[in-house]
């Protein structure tokens, strides 16, 4: 999978998008209209190690729903980010066996650098 998982009302994720050199080959998906599948979860999660790594905190929900008092399990992560799209952590870019998950400066950094 060649592919960089995207919010389009997102100004970091297109942000960041604009900044990454080489990704003619990738498809882009734009999350909200075209919601990740099981299968993709899968692979995802197959490359970042846990779903928890997947998982935005930063999400609105996160919070309304008090979820930090929460203690959350892998398949509660999982079934979080399959029931509403802003619990994926973003953009995610998967290249293969490389994933580069959220946009802290070093993840950000890290995907310019290998995709360079």
């Amino acid at each position: 999978m060649k592919a960089i998982f995207y919010l389009k009302t997102c100004d970091t994720c297109r942000r960041i998008i604009k900044s990454l050199p080489n990704i003619e080959g990738f498809t882009l998906r734009e999350i909200k209209s075209e919601p990740i599948t099981v299968a993709e979860l899968e692979e995802m999660h197959r490359l970042a190690g846990s779903y928890e790594a997947l998982f935005s905190r930063k999400a609105t929900l996160y919070k309304e729903r008090g979820m930090k008092d929460m203690t959350l399990t892998e398949a509660d992560y999982k079934n979080l980010i399959l029931e509403h799209y802003t619990f994926l952590s973003r953009p995610v870019i998967v290249d293969g066996n490389t994933i580069f998950v959220g946009n802290s400066k070093a993840v950000t950094e890290a995907a310019i650098a290998y995709l360079s």
